[in-house]
């Protein structure tokens, strides 16, 4: 495995899973160990309209969790990955479209998103779970 690779895999795997515990935390016992500044007024419309779904929140923190500890431990990295491309277009969205502070994190991610899934590509995206 490429230096690149595995450094792009532990990074991605180190913010998914650390931020994605702290939101779990926070949307199920309303605390997380990292403390989260108050949003603009226009995310907090859009994440009332989230919390509203009862289960969305919560289900995107489980799989950032679970999914960053596979990066982190280098199982199943393209059913990680799968799983998190969604996650990763939606939080590019938010802060392209709408909270723009976030931005060059939220670039940050999708490139090393993007980085990790070209490098799996010629392998054959569709062995998911080998």
């Amino acid at each position: 495995m490429l230096k690149a690779q595995l450094g792009a895999r532990i990074l991605l795997g180190l913010v998914f899973f650390v931020f994605g515990l702290n939101g779990f935390l926070y949307f199920t016992i309303g605390k997380g160990f990292i403390p989260m500044p108050p949003p603009p007024p226009d995310m907090v419309e859009i994440m009332n309209g989230f919390l509203k779904t009862i289960y969305l929140m919560p289900l995107v923190k489980l799989l950032e969790t679970i999914c960053g500890l596979l990066l982190l431990i280098g199982k199943k990295e393209r059913l990680a990955l799968t799983l998190l491309a969604p996650i990763v277009v939606n939080i590019l969205g938010i802060h392209l479209f709408v909270e723009r502070s976030g931005l060059p994190m939220a670039i940050a991610i999708s490139g090393l998103t993007g980085f990790l899934i070209a490098k799996h590509w010629k392998d054959g995206f569709d062995r998911l779970i080998v």
